[in-house]
């Protein structure tokens, strides 16, 4: 059995949904929660060389956007690592782990292709 872990906040619609496909395939998984836990620095910067700061850092929610424009301006890997340390709601979601391979949002093929589904 694959290891997988999901990391997110319980009340994000994205993350649910992710839940629930791999809840309906009975696929056992851990659930991070970033409210509870928060989300280790390391972790973030492995993320961030692995995919880039870019799809891992929402910019579109609610937190980011309510930034004073200064944090908001020149975001490179190690600001933007900064600013979800501080803020774990601005990373994106969910955010899947299915043995050390990195999934970026709700990608339900990408789960499949993985689980050799």
């Amino acid at each position: 059995m694959a290891d997988i872990t999901l990391y997110g906040i319980p009340n994000c619609d994205t993350v649910k949904k992710t839940r629930a496909w791999f809840e309906k395939r009975q696929i056992p998984y851990s659930f991070h929660d970033y409210k509870k836990a928060g989300i280790e620095k390391e972790k973030l910067e492995l993320w961030v060389l692995e995919k880039g700061w870019e799809p891992i850092l929402n910019k579109r929610g609610t937190t980011f956007r309510q930034l004073p424009d200064v944090l908001k301006e020149d975001i490179d890997g190690d600001k933007a690592i900064m600013l979800m340390s501080a803020h774990p709601s601005m990373i994106k979601r969910p955010i899947v782990e299915i043995d050390g391979e990195l999934i970026v949002g709700y990608d339900s093929t990408a789960y499949e292709t993985l689980l050799g589904l």
